[in-house]
């Protein structure tokens, strides 16, 4: 078993929290937040004690790992302070907002041997695990594009100062906390982006990075995709792959806190399309113990480090592709 501090203690630390409790593989020794009133929130609901520092919490013999659920400009310094105390790391998405500093954080975590686990949990959903085992197999035939949309409104009740619509911690609207998830699962099926062509607005929210993102891809083996993210909107995703032979479109009505049935739509070439309901499985928790196995020696984590590297890199171009009005070249790894 793992013990581990989970360090930032808001909305999705809560939920961290929540979903690991008495879990068989990782154990929560302690939750980590400068804020006294979240700490003592999280400590009334966990019944865990609190650091109010990070350093605390690497100093803490008791911690062997830490979970960030931090703002994502903190990530890379809470990483390489990680490694050089020799903790292993959970980071949650994006791991960071440029592909320089994902590298040094990946160089980092290579050096010390440590497997570092990403909070990509939308890997692990049944419906996407099917689509995976049909892509791999050929059934779809060569692949063509690719279209995912992640929406809702949870971020409708931020004011203009939180860090979830600030420009320097989360820009380009919804991407950070919903695209970045869909563009994940799309490099992990077809492989690298070379070139993103993305457009923003702030439409109705007070948030500073906006509330529409869309983002045109080319990946390197020129198949093409569109991704998309509302955040002032109710919950919606989708996500369809087109190939030669078949599509797949999968279909979800509930966010990943609310788990339901996901609809799974198909249709191959000369047969009438089908249709079934896919029921939910807890991603976030097997995310969570695919990345302990793999700190245990029981498994290998299924996220390389050009995958990791690679989204950030996305991220980093669509950005320059927003401000820029341009379509922008994906640094590789």
């Amino acid at each position: 078993m793992l013990d581990t501090a989970v360090c930032g203690l808001g909305w999705w630390g809560k939920q961290v929290a929540q979903v690991l409790r008495g879990n068989a593989k990782i154990n929560i020794v302690c939750g980590v937040d400068p804020m006294q009133e979240t700490r003592e929130a999280w400590a009334k609901q966990t019944g865990l004690p609190t650091h109010d520092s990070y350093e605390k919490a690497l100093a803490d013999p008791k911690v062997k790992a830490v979970i960030l659920t931090t703002p994502h400009s903190l990530h890379e310094q809470q990483v390489l302070a990680a490694a050089a105390a020799g903790k292993q790391i959970f980071c949650e998405k994006p791991l960071s907002l440029t592909a320089a500093s994902a590298r040094r954080m990946i160089e980092a975590c290579r050096t010390k041997g440590l497997v570092m686990g990403l909070g990509h949990e939308r890997r692990w959903e049944p419906a996407m695990l099917r689509l995976r085992e049909i892509v791999a197999a050929g059934e779809l035939g060569e692949i063509l594009h690719v279209e995912a949309n992640m929406s809702h409104d949870k971020f409708a009740p931020l004011t203009a100062d939180n860090w979830r619509g600030s420009k320097k911690d989360a820009p380009a609207a919804g991407w950070t906390g919903m695209g970045v998830h869909l563009s994940d699962m799309m490099i992990s099926l077809i492989g690298p982006v070379v070139e993103v062509h993305s457009y923003s607005a702030k439409r109705v929210l007070p948030l500073p990075s906006g509330d529409v993102i869309s983002v045109h891809l080319r990946f390197a083996d020129q198949t093409t995709g569109h991704i998309a993210a509302v955040s002032a909107t109710p919950f919606f995703a989708r996500f369809a792959v087109w190939g030669s032979k078949g599509w797949v479109e999968i279909r979800e009505t509930e966010h990943v806190e609310t788990p339901a049935a996901t609809h799974f739509y198909r249709r191959m070439t000369g047969q009438k399309e089908t249709h079934e309901l896919i029921q939910p499985g807890d991603p976030v928790r097997a995310n969570f113990e695919a990345w302990v196995d793999a700190v245990e020696g029981r498994g290998t984590y299924p996220f390389t480090d050009v995958h990791r590297m690679a989204n950030v890199a996305v991220l980093e171009a669509l950005v320059r592709s927003v401000d820029s009005g341009r379509p922008e070249k994906v640094e590789q790894l």
